[in-house]
Order: C-alpha cells, then sequence, then structure tokens
C-alpha cells in the first residue's frame, strides 16, 4: 500500500510538473535574474554559467554563487544550487553549474562545465549539462544537453545577448519520442546612466509562444541595487533588491505569477580579489 501511494504521487508530480514545465527546463536562476523576470541573457556576472555562458568572458576575478529557490509555496518545488568562475589570463574563463530540483520523489539534478573568451567585444560560450531525472520506485535517466551562448557590445552601453539550450535535443526517453526542450533567448540591454540599466529579451520554447521581458535595474546607492520586471506569455511580475559589501553581494527575488503563485529566490556570491 505504501509502495502504491509513494508510486502515485509520483505519477501525480510528474504529470503536474511536465505540464506546467518541462522536465529541466532552463530557467534563468540568480536572484537577481529572478527581479528581472529571467530576463537574463545579457548580464555577465557568476549566475550567467547558466543563464547565458558566453557572460563569464566578462569576469576577471574568481566568483563563487550559491542560490536556493521556491515556486509556488510547494516544498517539492525547491531548487538549490552552486555556480562556480574560474577566469584564466588568456584562455577565457571556465564555469561550474551544479543544481537539484525536487524532492525524494521526483527530483532533478544538474552538473555542468563551460567555457567562454572574450574576442574584442564579443564574447561566445559553449556548455555541456549533464542532467538526471529520478522518479522514485522508477529510476533514473541521464542525459547531456549542449549550450551555446555570445554577447556583444553593438555601440557603447547598449549590449546584445543570444543563447540557445539543448542544441542537440537530448532525448529524455522512447515514449513519444520525449525530449528535452530546446530553447532559444536573445535580448538587448542599455544603460543611458551609470545607475540604470533597461533590459528587453524574447524567449522561445520550440513547443510554446514567445515570451517577452521587460526589465529595469535602478542603483538606488553605491550598494543597494532595486529590480523590477514583467514577462508576457507566463504572465509574470517581479521585483527584487540586490545589496553589494566589498567583495560579497546578497540578492534577492520575487515573483508572482497570475495562475501558479509566488516565486522566492535568495542568493550569495563572494568574488576573489
Amino acid at each position: 500500500m505504501v509502495v502504491f501511494t509513494r508510486l502515485t504521487f509520483c505519477f501525480i508530480l510528474f504529470f503536474w510538473v511536465s505540464n506546467t514545465y518541462a522536465a529541466h527546463e532552463p530557467f534563468p536562476i540568480g536572484a537577481r535574474a529572478a527581479g528581472l523576470s529571467g530576463a537574463s541573457v545579457t548580464l555577465t556576472d557568476v549566475w550567467a554559467v547558466r543563464n547565458n555562458v558566453a557572460g563569464i568572458a566578462s569576469l576577471k576575478a574568481l566568483e563563487l554563487g550559491v542560490f536556493a529557490e521556491n515556486r509556488f509555496n510547494i516544498t517539492a518545488f525547491s531548487t538549490v544550487g552552486l555556480q562556480a568562475v574560474f577566469p584564466t589570463k588568456k584562455a577565457g574563463a571556465f564555469g561550474v553549474d551544479c543544481s537539484r530540483f525536487g524532492d525524494q520523489w521526483y527530483n532533478e539534478q544538474r552538473l555542468g562545465i563551460g567555457f567562454a573568451h572574450r574576442l574584442g567585444t564579443v564574447n561566445l560560450g559553449i556548455k555541456a549539462d549533464l542532467l538526471q531525472t529520478h522518479l522514485e520506485e522508477l529510476g533514473s535517466k541521464k542525459v547531456i544537453a549542449i549550450s551555446f551562448g555570445g554577447q556583444s557590445e553593438v555601440v557603447p552601453h547598449l549590449v546584445f545577448g543570444a543563447s540557445i539550450f539543448n542544441i542537440n535535443q537530448a532525448k529524455l526517453g522512447d515514449y513519444q519520442d520525449e525530449r528535452l526542450p530546446t530553447v532559444m533567448r536573445a535580448g538587448l540591454s542599455y544603460q543611458p546612466i551609470k545607475q540604470v540599466q533597461v533590459i528587453t529579451e524574447a524567449e522561445k520554447h520550440l513547443e510554446y509562444p514567445v515570451n517577452l521581458k521587460v526589465a529595469l535595474e535602478y542603483k538606488l546607492i553605491e550598494k543597494l541595487t532595486l529590480r523590477t520586471g514583467v514577462a508576457t506569455a507566463t504572465e509574470q511580475f517581479s521585483f527584487g533588491t540586490g545589496f553589494q559589501a566589498k567583495q560579497l553581494q546578497l540578492d534577492y527575488g520575487f515573483g508572482r505569477q497570475s495562475v501558479l503563485g509566488n516565486l522566492h529566490q535568495l542568493a550569495i556570491s563572494f568574488k576573489w580579489n
């Protein structure tokens, strides 16, 4: 009876996750991105290892970040993870991406390795993710997904970014030829003055409508930043804040989806000089 109950719960959770978000959907991570409704393809920070690996090519110092996220006030919809960037003097920068989503009944785990290099005003990056999906009583499935990204400063203070997740269309299962989602993002960020950054982004999942995002980041004072953003297809409104103390960066992001509820994310990163 216990096994049957667990199995039933696993199937309910699995189909709920699958119908709401595809398995291993490449959500932008980091509380900064969460406060901007996910508009992050042009950003250059430690979270770029996941959001657009090309962004880590602009980082000059070793940086480590950890984050925790909860969606819709459901424990099973929680994610924890770690990002690390290791710049080199000549070869570019390497990034490591580790995370875990779910609970003991259904969970997704990720281990990614990325590399990015700067050529003039252009950043180019490539990444490989080992993704494991585990369903209690049914076992685990592992696949590898390849991602590619680029960023370029078109004119001073105007940056274009683009990325594609799962170029190789990794296969999750034989039933109905189930594959990981292939997701493309492209966007622009403009910094008219030092304190303000305006970001726009379009996200296209091959099976769903385009998700348009518009976001604003405002540095209230030198150490305190405010953020807000909206996304159309997911009907999400977000806001967040960031506080910097020397080499330590603390960020919080909140999102509200009209149907599913709230999203909370907390992130801490540390940069070695």
